[in-house]
């Protein structure tokens, strides 16, 4: 089976945009499960953007599916995923900059500066992912550098760039060769996610931004309903 992992870090967005408490992360979360996600993912930014500490915290605490802390590979980030103790960490590059994660991480290039955090969270028995774009050279690095997973950025191809497919059925065979488990995400749709559904290797896709979109016309938990049926379709 295909797992989904929710990313709820705009439900916080709209929240912050006024301040107070409405709308709730938790509950979202739990409407998410509830509608069928197998876990759910939050993204705590060095600036609070969207997810604040204390999110991270009361959603672990009250929901029994997995948790995903993403996250920036910084020494303030390792402290406090050490301390909320996901099921998972993802290490994602962080641009103050930018409106939302441009592209994968080089691990080849910050082999040295990113292998700390891996080994600290593996450690303390969290499992490690990456999130990578589908290239060879940054598969194998991942894989050398201890990763459990690697999350294949999916961006490109979602902004329908020529070949993209065919590289993420390329990376996802490559990844699970090295012993890689194999997620992906980013910019995934009703309409493009079926082709990547399909990948056999790829076992957890990881949707937000979109699901809270479609939320706003017809509810999270029909949004999550609709999305849990095209992956099923999919993997059938």
């Amino acid at each position: 089976m295909l797992r989904l992992g929710v990313n709820i870090d705009h439900v916080a967005t709209v929240r912050n945009a006024r301040g107070g408490l409405h709308p709730d992360p938790l509950r979202a979360a739990l409407l998410a499960i509830e509608a069928g996600a197998d876990g759910i993912t939050m993204h705590l930014r060095e600036d609070r953007r969207h997810i604040r500490d204390a999110d991270m915290a009361t959603v672990r605490a009250a929901i029994a599916a997995p948790l995903n802390f993403e996250m920036a590979a910084t020494d303030d980030m390792v402290r406090i995923a050490l301390a909320t103790q996901p099921n998972a960490c993802c290490l994602v590059p962080e641009k103050r900059t930018e409106v939302t994660t441009e592209g994968g991480l080089d691990v080849a290039g910050q082999h040295n500066s990113l292998r700390p955090a891996v080994r600290a969270l593996k450690a303390a028995g969290i499992r490690v992912s990456l999130f990578v774009d589908p290239d060879a050279q940054q598969l194998r690095a991942s894989a050398d550098i201890g990763a459990d997973i690697v999350e294949l950025h999916t961006g490109a191809y979602a902004h329908g760039a020529d070949g993209e497919l065919e590289r993420l059925v390329q990376g996802a065979t490559l990844a699970h060769g090295l012993g890689l488990e194999v997620h992906a995400g980013h910019g995934l749709t009703f309409e493009n996610v079926t082709p990547v559904a399909k990948i056999p290797e790829v076992v957890e896709l990881n949707i937000g931004h979109f699901l809270i979109g479609e939320a706003i016309f017809v509810g999270l938990a029909e949004a999550v309903r609709q999305m849990r049926a095209l992956m099923d379709d999919a993997r059938a």
